[in-house]
């Protein structure tokens, strides 16, 4: 395991860090932040290729750039399958997560997370954000909508962490997500800041209910929601706040896995609280992993800031230390490598897969 005295200040920020592409080829900004800034992951969305080989391409130039630096770099993707899909037009898509678990039941849950594991991992990927432990309150067409599994706590429990095991077992690492339950609220985070109306222990009896067995069962990593708790969070969401995350999340279920932001370009998050007090914020709040997609400039500006917050005291570098400990530790969990070989799937052979599943959930004849 590679010491914390190994690692410069900037290196160990910059793994804290994952960052979105714009483009479909590497950037001077994409080049800069794996070479210069040393950023310990990528996130991958349908935008950023046109094909399958297209797509393995771009992962491995990807793990080129980073070989010259000291701890590999992680590829991720949000691939949940019904209106969540980043995967290449060639490949067919799996469907809701509450279409599968309606009509196939837990057993078609397992065989899509497999499925999904397979491609994820032999494509090149390390992270998926999913499952999504939010419980079904409104229709199929809300921000959560048909992404949940359920409309009950059980349900939504036992098929997540299905999922979640499956990913795992297939060399995935799950991100559940949106602690403390985007469910909660009929706002989308995307484009406003939800405020959550219940009281914090209807909130724990029912929406964190998910996530605190999904701990027990052995989680990686939670995603926090951009999410305003009323009387909890103050002016901040859940994903800024270091109040709510030490108490629900470190100390109320003792968790010790990744804690990762949603993602901070989202507009409400960067118009009302802007690019450098944002990512000061998520820094300051205890996540590990922060997540975002600035201008260069913007992002250059933001990192140096937290550098100098470091540098300065005001952010603690044993706080910086205890989160970059826990992503060395999970990328040596999953044995992740800029050397992996990521050969890709036989398309025929998963479609054909995944076209079982659509039957099952009358999607296809």
């Amino acid at each position: 395991m590679i010491e914390m005295k190994e690692l410069s200040r900037q290196e160990k920020i910059g793994q804290m860090i994952i960052i979105g592409m714009d483009t479909n080829y590497i950037t001077e900004r994409i080049k800069s932040m794996i070479t210069e800034y040393k950023v310990g992951g990528i996130i991958l969305y349908r935008k950023n290729f046109n094909t399958y080989p297209e797509m393995l391409a771009l992962i491995r130039q990807l793990k080129e750039l980073n070989k010259a630096n000291k701890i590999p770099l992680w590829i991720a993707v949000d691939q949940e399958g019904g209106r969540v899909n980043r995967m290449p037009r060639e490949m067919l898509n799996l469907p809701s997560a509450n279409q599968i678990a309606t009509k196939g039941g837990i057993e078609e849950v397992e065989k899509s997370a497999e499925i999904i594991g397979k491609i994820l991992r032999q494509s090149g990927y390390h992270i998926n954000f999913a499952p999504v432990l939010d419980i079904k309150r409104f229709s199929d067409h809300h921000a959560i909508g048909d992404r949940c599994y359920g409309e009950s706590k059980e349900r939504v429990a036992e098929y997540g962490i299905a999922m979640m095991k499956k990913l795992q077992e297939q060399g995935i690492m799950a991100v559940l997500k949106h602690f403390p339950g985007h469910g909660a609220t009929k706002k989308d985070s995307h484009y406003f800041l939800p405020m959550i109306s219940q009281a914090m222990s209807q909130l724990q009896k029912e929406d964190m209910y998910p996530f605190e067995q999904a701990i027990k069962n052995g989680a990686d990593a939670i995603l926090v929601g951009h999410l305003l708790i009323k009387n909890v969070t103050g002016i901040y969401p859940a994903s800024l706040s270091r109040k709510f995350i030490t108490q629900n999340l470190r100390m109320k279920y003792k968790y010790n896995g990744l804690i990762v932001t949603d993602d901070l370009k989202m507009r409400a998050i960067k118009f009302i609280y802007g690019t450098d007090w944002a990512v000061r914020k998520a820094f300051e709040a205890g996540n590990d992993v922060i997540i975002f997609r600035f201008s260069q400039q913007e992002e250059r500006e933001a990192i140096q800031k937290v550098v100098n917050l470091v540098q300065e005291g005001k952010i603690k570098e044993n706080r910086i230390n205890r989160s970059v400990r826990r992503i060395i530790k999970m990328k040596e969990k999953y044995h992740i490598s800029d050397e992996e070989k990521n050969e890709g799937v036989q398309l025929e052979e998963i479609n054909s897969e995944i076209k079982r599943i659509r039957r099952i959930c009358g999607l296809d004849d």
